[in-house]
């Protein structure tokens, strides 16, 4: 697999050990910035990253911020992106499975490093289902600012 991986300040310090491990398992994995800790704002490394993903069909992407929670937000306004923010193995398989994640968030300040492998593995191990989840997900794709899902 083909993962893209961008953080903002707050999600610096975990950048290189989950680089690092998704490495290990045997995947590629493009670093997208920052170069540093120092301030940086996550809706510019959102999008960069949601971009790549986006015009590199079949790769993944892993953001990280302080709780995850403004840089799934912000890379969720790229068309296509389904951009998910997890805590554990369980979530993170979950919406492999049932929403075609195609980019995991997570916060440093939320997550520890054996909680980061777990989500890692299980969301590199889960295959998108279809079947019912597929219509939900076209549905998901057919929204735009200022539709309802209703």
């Amino acid at each position: 697999m083909k993962f893209y991986i961008a953080t903002d300040h707050a999600g610096y310090a975990l950048k290189e050990f989950t680089k690092n491990y998704v490495e290990e398992l045997g995947h590629e994995i493009i670093d997208l910035g920052p170069d540093s800790a120092d301030r940086v704002d996550y809706p510019d490394y959102a999008k960069k990253c949601a971009k790549k993903v986006i015009e590199d069909k079949g790769s993944f992407g892993i953001l990280i911020c302080g709780t995850g929670i403004g840089i799934s937000i912000a890379a969720n306004k790229v068309e296509g992106i389904r951009a998910a923010l997890c805590h554990d193995a369980y979530t993170a398989a979950a919406t492999r499975a049932h929403n075609d994640a195609n980019i995991l968030c997570f916060g440093e300040r939320v997550v520890g490093k054996g909680v980061i492998e777990s989500m890692i593995d299980a969301f590199c191990n889960t295959e998108f289902e279809g079947g019912r989840h597929a219509g939900r997900v076209d549905k998901i794709e057919g929204c735009s600012f200022g539709e309802n899902l209703g």
